[in-house]
């Protein structure tokens, strides 16, 4: 073949716009106002493309692939030992780190063995605290890099006179490259001279139908050839195609995730807290004499015990084991923070074209005739006969129309003469021999081309505009069918086949159960504002959709740096069901509108125009079948055909960020009581005023501390598995609600402790309380470990306290959950009663260890009464709703009848 032209010289019928309507040269989308055509990456363009007719030589090919690199997106790639590394180097593991310097030092001074256990006690604390979150991260992270492996693109490239099959990411600018009905568009190319093809640019513009590029028109990387045969020269590759500077949008979204602010938020202010208390605590101890090194070391370890240490490893546990449960169900989850922000998500945009439709071609009942007597049946075998029906279906209309007729019943006619569908003419005719040896034409294709060679058009022309236009309206696209009259050559118009790209036989279900679940679904397309406006209406979105007018197409640069688009634009995105003929800016422009007026906004997508709002939003999700750069954007992928995994998804984010809640609760009410009491036991409480042997002030050792925190932290991690129930309404982090609920049960829980101390702390005194019980006098180092059980016990019994709203019995715990209660529960009592670690610390009987746990048991319904008041008191003043929660058997019989549905 010759080389096509080049430049801006396209055959006019051709140059439809690339991406919908408001282009007329698709060529400069997507570049910076093309400062130079000229040049491309500072090479003469012309040189560059102006290959032979035998293509590049190998040696050439080379030496380009050196000079513009391979033909594949950037991609940023973390080093994993670096991320390692910065992980021990956080605030949180930062301070551990401080409690092991100085517990050392304290060691060396000392010369004591005891501080020798602690050390080591601490730097294991440290691995679990950092290599556990690690490895899950990890985990999740190479379930999607595993999926964009899978992908491996391929291209037929032409060298040397030599047409072969090469790895896509060897082309290089210049390449000719054969494009064939079924491949992919490997590159930005300009086609060369030889017949049109048809190209499907859905996975770029949301254009259901494929469009006709004729030699000179400029193909797009991402695109799909549908129908025909060419050669093409490859004019950009990698990062310099359009699918490369829609990438560079993408690369350009890198912030803390919403979770993520969410757990600094609260660590900072346990920390502040934490800190505040001891410094008192180090004061106070300093000023009455205690050795520098062993108040230091004692304080930092408190610290280090009472703040959240194990919040982000459980939380980040949590949301892994999430994500494999959302594997499970054929979701990978790119981005584990982003479970939790679906949890909390109210606005859910979508695109249309193959995330909401099937982006494929389904007839419809309606099928007007205009000839009387002839029957619906009668057009659709007429339309069929125009097709070569023995072979395979060549295109969607065709399988259209051949799923439409009994086969076995075009055999008794014989097809003497077939043109196939021509964007030129924008038809296809046969000559169709019939069983009595009468020969006709038949002919389908665009109705006002058809029309125009009918005999009959005077009669019928009127009504079939306006049946064409009534269908446009709806969002129906029309096939008009015509035959000829009587072995003559004039044409007579006979009917009108309409279809459209239906939505998949979930989505309806999947929108109806978004809303029920308090998410706002909006559409938005590149397609034409009527489809839109039908798919809507069909689907029940809403039909307030509005064009790209008020939208104003921003570069990629404007849209990053832009902080006013919520205050401009936010309102008028809120109010729209839906937009239509978007490009990839304007769909990035409503999902950062959005986010800025304070909204966690979802974003569907499949193709190459979707990746920036992919990504931009604050859960991208791709669905089955989606473009790699779509993939590469999005936080969860569906590896299934169908939207409702998404409803899935939603329900076990909700599930995930109740764990997360309760567990948040739970560690925020253990730091109250570990804080408050070290404080106050240390200030207030002076044992030896009781028994001048004692010290002046009550603590327990650090080895202590840090077996509490590992002990109670470590099988804590049981919350993930732990029965919860969806909430109907997006969730989000009170954290004023959260705060005052962690104290009714934190600070009841430290009552108990201040109580059972001072009870303890008299035992000597036969008139004592604790010797009216019958219990014995306790030396001081049985009372340290008998506080280090009770607080052991009260913590993990708040476990309990704070999984629900109402009373602790009203939803049972998962096995998992109560078996890690009785493991640690049980390995507290067993250190209490034999404590191994010296310091000072004795162990208690087992009758007293069982008082303990009646005590603990006791105070932990009236922990789980303060609770239930607190909350009732909460939504009695209207500062906390009363949610319903989903009733997921219904959902999932309601999931199931969809795969039985035949969409029409």
């Amino acid at each position: 073949m010759a080389r096509g032209k080049h430049g801006k010289e396209k055959d006019p019928v051709g140059s439809e716009p690339l991406l919908g309507a408001g282009k007329e040269d698709s060529g400069a989308y997507g570049t910076e106002a093309q400062d130079d055509a000229r040049f491309y990456m500072g090479v003469d363009r012309e040189s560059l493309i102006n290959t032979p007719e035998s293509g590049l030589t190998e040696e050439e090919a080379a030496r380009r692939l050196e000079l513009f690199g391979p033909n594949q997106l950037s991609v940023k790639e973390d080093n994993m030992w670096l991320k390692l590394a910065l992980e021990f180097v956080q605030p949180m593991p930062m301070m551990i780190w401080g409690a092991i310097l100085i517990e050392s030092i304290e060691t060396y001074i000392h010369q004591s063995m005891d501080g020798l256990v602690d050390v080591i006690v601490l730097v294991v604390l440290q691995l679990l605290n950092v290599l556990v979150g690690f490895i899950e991260e990890m985990k999740a992270g190479d379930a999607i890099a595993a999926l964009r492996e899978s992908l491996k693109p391929e291209a037929t490239v032409k060298r040397e006179g030599r047409v072969y099959i090469i790895n896509a990411t060897k082309l290089v600018p210049g390449d000719v490259v054969v494009l064939g009905a079924g491949g992919a568009i490997p590159a930005d190319c300009t086609i060369r001279e030889g017949k049109p093809i048809q190209v499907d640019q859905s996975a770029l513009t949301g254009e259901s139908l494929p469009v006709a590029m004729f030699p000179g028109a400029d193909a797009k990387m991402g695109s799909t050839v549908t129908r025909g045969e060419i050669e093409a020269t490859v004019t950009a590759t990698g990062s310099q195609t359009f699918f490369g500077k829609t990438a560079d949008l993408v690369q350009g979204v890198d912030e803390l995730g919403h979770f993520e602010k969410v757990l600094r938020e609260i660590t900072y202010i346990l920390v502040a807290v934490g800190f505040f208390i001891c410094a008192l605590v180090f004061i106070y101890l300093i000023s009455i004499g205690v050795d520098f090194w062993e108040v230091l070391a004692f304080n930092v370890v408190l610290l280090v015990a009472s703040i959240p240490i194990a919040l982000r490893v459980v939380c980040t546990t949590t949301l892994a084991l999430g994500c494999h449960e959302l594997a499970a169900e054929k979701a990978i989850v790119a981005r584990l923070s982003s479970v939790e922000e679906l949890a909390g998500m109210t606005i859910l945009c979508s695109d249309k074209t193959g995330t909401l439709t099937l982006n494929k071609m389904v007839l419809q009942d309606d099928l007007p005739t205009f000839v009387p007597g002839v029957s619906r049946e009668e057009v659709l075998r007429l339309a069929a006969l125009a097709a070569k029906w023995w072979e395979p279906a060549k295109d969607a209309l065709d399988t259209l129309v051949l799923n439409a007729v009994n086969i076995s019943e075009l055999d008794v006619f014989e097809q003497t003469d077939h043109t196939p569908f021509d964007p030129v003419i924008k038809r296809t005719e046969s000559t169709i021999k019939s069983k009595d040896g009468k020969s006709f034409k038949v002919t389908k294709g665009a109705p006002h081309v058809v029309l125009d060679m009918c005999v009959n058009k005077s009669s019928v022309g009127q009504e079939v505009e306006k049946k064409v236009l009534e269908l446009a309206h709806r969002g129906i696209r029309s096939l008009a069918v015509a035959r000829t009259k009587n072995e003559t050559k004039d044409f007579e118009f006979i009917g009108i086949l309409t279809f459209l790209d239906p939505p998949r036989p979930d989505t309806k279900h999947t929108i109806d159960c978004a809303n029920e679940f308090g998410v706002s679904v909006k559409m938005i397309t590149g397609d034409h504002r009527a489809i839109a406006v039908e798919t809507c209406r069909t689907l029940g979105i809403g039909t307030n959709v509005l064009g790209t007018e008020k939208l104003p197409l921003m570069k990629a640069e404007e849209l990053e740096k832009a902080t006013t688009l919520g205050r401009d634009y936010g309102e008028l995105c809120r109010k729209a069901d839906g937009f239509a003929q978007v490009f990839p800016e304007h769909k990035y422009l409503i999902v950062e509108a959005l986010r800025q007026q304070g909204m966690l906004v979802g974003m569907t997508g499949d193709g190459v125009n979707d990746a920036p709002a992919l990504k931009r939003a604050d859960v991208g999700i791709a669905v089955q079948g989606a473009t790699s750069a779509a993939q590469a954007a999005a936080d969860i992928v569906l590896t299934e055909p169908g939207l409702s995994t998404i409803v899935t998804a939603i329900v076990t984010s909700r599930k995930i960020f109740q764990r997360m809640k309760n567990f948040v609760i739970y560690r925020v009410a253990c730091t109250e009581q570990l804080l408050f009491f070290f404080f106050i036991s240390c200030v207030f409480y002076h044992p030896n005023e009781i028994n001048a042997a004692w010290p002046s002030h009550f603590a327990i050792p650090v080895i202590a501390l840090v077996t509490i925190t590992i002990l109670n932290d470590g099988t804590i991690i049981s919350v993930a598995y732990d029965n919860v129930h969806a909430s109907m309404q997006p969730e989000k982090w009170d954290l004023n609600i959260l705060y005052i609920v962690s104290s009714a049960i934190g600070l009841t829980a430290l009552a108990s402790s201040l109580l059972i101390l001072s009870v303890a702390l008299s035992s000597a005194d036969p008139t004592s309380a604790w010797r009216e019980f019958g219990l014995p006098a306790l030396s001081y180092g049985e009372i340290q470990t008998l506080m280090y059980l009770k607080i052991s016990l009260s913590d993990y019994f708040s476990v309990f306290n704070s999984r629900t709203k109402g009373w602790f019995w009203s939803r049972a715990p998962s096995f998992i959950l109560v078996g890690a209660f009785i493991f640690a529960t049980a390995a507290s009592t067993l250190l209490a009663v034999y404590w191994p670690f010296g310091n000072g610390m004795i162990g208690i009987s087992w009758e007293l260890s069982g008082y303990v746990w009646l005590y603990v048991a006791f105070w932990a319904i009236i922990q789980d009464a303060g609770k239930v008041l607190t909350y009732n008191t909460l939504q009695y003043f209207g500062w906390v709703e009363s949610v319903a929660v989903i009733d997921e058997r219904k959902l999932k019989d309601q999931t199931q009848q969809l795969f039985g549905v035949d969409v029409e």
